[in-house]
């Protein structure tokens, strides 16, 4: 999902950089001490689950995780992915830094956006919905953050319509396999640390009857 350097344009180079900034400083306000733990724990899942990829034209497909991400840190998400996508950038070249804006809100906006449509669900319903609420948040965080790698894409110039399209299509099969992992790792955590998911102790004890 990784937007590679020297393909966009500069306008939407900045307009990146402007939203990411954004975000960061929502994050950055939101996050509370005892939360950072939590989110050097996502950071370093997303940095390896990232680090397998395939290239797909001008970006790359490979596991994102961003849904549980934005489950567990909502705004915070930011941060986190933005921590990420610059020690990827700077190691291994991965995407780039002057599209670090861009690849950041490309991944952490549908991870906020996860944590507003589907935390309701994942902290208070059923064992079942919860897990249907972990696959909508990874399944549509992967489908969010490519169609917004298609619309950067697009935006840039007709010659990238093609790779727009493909870009897209690529990361179908991540959409599914994000969802089956996110709801899964929903129901793990709702077994073991439920209050990682946010979900208050009365909760714990109805979800046990």
């Amino acid at each position: 999902m990784h937007i590679s350097e020297g393909v966009l344009s500069p306008q939407l180079l900045a307009g990146g950089a402007v939203l990411a900034s954004a975000g960061l400083a929502i994050g950055m306000r939101q996050l509370k001490a005892e939360k950072i733990p939590q989110v050097a724990v996502l950071s370093s899942a997303f940095f390896v689950g990232s680090l397998i990829h395939v290239p797909a034209g001008p970006v790359s497909v490979h596991l994102v995780l961003n849904g549980i991400n934005g489950l567990i840190l909502g705004w915070a998400a930011f941060p986190s992915i933005f921590v990420a996508l610059t020690l990827q950038a700077l190691l291994f070249q991965f995407g780039g830094l002057t599209v670090l804006g861009v690849n950041t809100v490309v991944m952490a906006f549908p991870a906020v956006l996860s944590y507003y449509v589907f935390g309701r669900l994942v902290r208070r319903g059923s064992k079942l919905t919860a897990w249907a609420g972990g696959f909508g948040a990874g399944f549509v965080s992967v489908a969010v953050g490519a169609c917004l790698v298609g619309l950067s894409l697009a935006l840039t110039g007709k010659n990238f319509y093609q790779a727009a399209m493909v870009a897209v299509a690529a990361h179908i099969p991540v959409m599914i396999i994000e969802g089956i992992i996110t709801g899964f790792c929903v129901t793990f955590l709702r077994r073991v640390r439920p209050e990682i998911l946010g979900i208050k102790a009365e909760s714990r004890e109805e979800d046990r009857r």
